[in-house]
Order: C-alpha cells, then sequence, then structure tokens
C-alpha cells in the first residue's frame, strides 16, 4: 500500500474547490467561524457514510444501479440550486439571505445539516471512493481506515477555511459587497447543481 500515493490523491481532492467549499464558505459568512465548522463537520460526517458504504460494498451498487444513481444525483442538484436560489433571492431584495428553520435564524444544527446532505447527494462521491479506496486497501478495516483519514483530512482543510472567511467576515459583511457576494455564490451554487444534474456518469 503506498499511502504517500493516497495522501497526495486525497490532498489534491481535497483542496480543488466544490460544493462543499462554497457551502462552508457561504455558512462560514452568514452565521460566523462556528456555523462555517459545523458545515465542515456535516461534510466530512456524509464522506464517512460514503467510507462506510465503500467498506461494505453499497456505494458500488448504487453506482453499478443507474435508478439509484440518478435518483440521489437529482436529489443533491435540487438541494444546491435551492440553495443557490435563496442567495440570489437575498442579493436582488438587497439582504442576506439566512437558511431558516420553523423561522428561526441558521443554527449549527443547521449548517450541520447542511454539510451532510450537500455530500450525501453527491454521488461522485460513491464513484471517487470506490474507485479511489480499493487501489490502497482490499479488506473492510483498510478501506474504511482510508476513508476516514479522507474525512480527516476534508474537516481539517474545510475547517481553516471557516476560521479564515470567518476572520474576513466583517469587510464581507457590507452592504455592497455582501450583496455582491450573496449574487456571486448563489450564482456558483446554482451552477454545481445543475453541473451535477446534468453531468454524465463516468
Amino acid at each position: 500500500m503506498d499511502l504517500a500515493a493516497f495522501f497526495a490523491i486525497s490532498a489534491l481532492v481535497i483542496v480543488t474547490p466544490g460544493q462543499d467549499t462554497a457551502l462552508t464558505i457561504r455558512n462560514s459568512l452568514l452565521g460566523g467561524r462556528r456555523s462555517g465548522m459545523f458545515t465542515a463537520l456535516g461534510v466530512s460526517g456524509g464522506q464517512a457514510v460514503w467510507a462506510l458504504a465503500t467498506s461494505i460494498g453499497i456505494a458500488a451498487l448504487i453506482v453499478a444501479f443507474e435508478p439509484a444513481f440518478i435518483a440521489l444525483k437529482f436529489f443533491g442538484a435540487a438541494f444546491l440550486v435551492y440553495l443557490g436560489a435563496l442567495a440570489i433571492y437575498a442579493a436582488i431584495r438587497g439582504r442576506r439571505a439566512e437558511p431558516r428553520e420553523n423561522g428561526k435564524p441558521v443554527t449549527t444544527r443547521t449548517a450541520l445539516r447542511q454539510g451532510l446532505i450537500s455530500n450525501l447527494g453527491n454521488p461522485k462521491m460513491a464513484v471517487f471512493f470506490t474507485s479511489l479506496l480499493p487501489q490502497f486497501g482490499s479488506s473492510f478495516a483498510a478501506l474504511l481506515a482510508l476513508g476516514l483519514v479522507f474525512c480527516t483530512m476534508t474537516l481539517v482543510w474545510l475547517t481553516a477555511y471557516a476560521v479564515a472567511v470567518a476572520k474576513a467576515g466583517d469587510v464581507l459583511r457590507r452592504p455592497v459587497v455582501k450583496r455582491a457576494f450573496d449574487a456571486v455564490f448563489g450564482a456558483v451554487l446554482v451552477a454545481l447543481g445543475l453541473r451535477l444534474a446534468t453531468e454524465p456518469r463516468r
């Protein structure tokens, strides 16, 4: 098992910006550092589920069974489009969109759930884990351990993002800046959702 290669590939994938990074940045600005960190925790939790699913063979079944793969893909895409539309609406109305639950502002629980749904709704994680992990391990324990290492690396990286963005939050929350931010990130989330929905399975 070449662990150096595993760490290199994992690091490259993790630092490449995607939907989980965009969501972590967005929630760090909406709810501060704790919100961003709990989003990162939710993302990593979703990856842990994929790691377990890969270890026991469920992820491979999802990848192989096209209806399940497509259903999961459209669910994840709809979720991203929904969050993006909220941000765009906030930019148009000139106020910050806050994810709400029962009329209350965003909480760490909401941020955690959003991160979890974002990752679990991305079937590309199933494709990625079932392609990557078996190259470096074959037993249940080895596959799960490698998956959890990947989750931990993701958590560290996204948490660093949350801390950095939260520190810049005062500047980014200025009215003109925040409207531009909401518009740009809303468009990014919608675009990521549409790409997820239309991207062919590999």
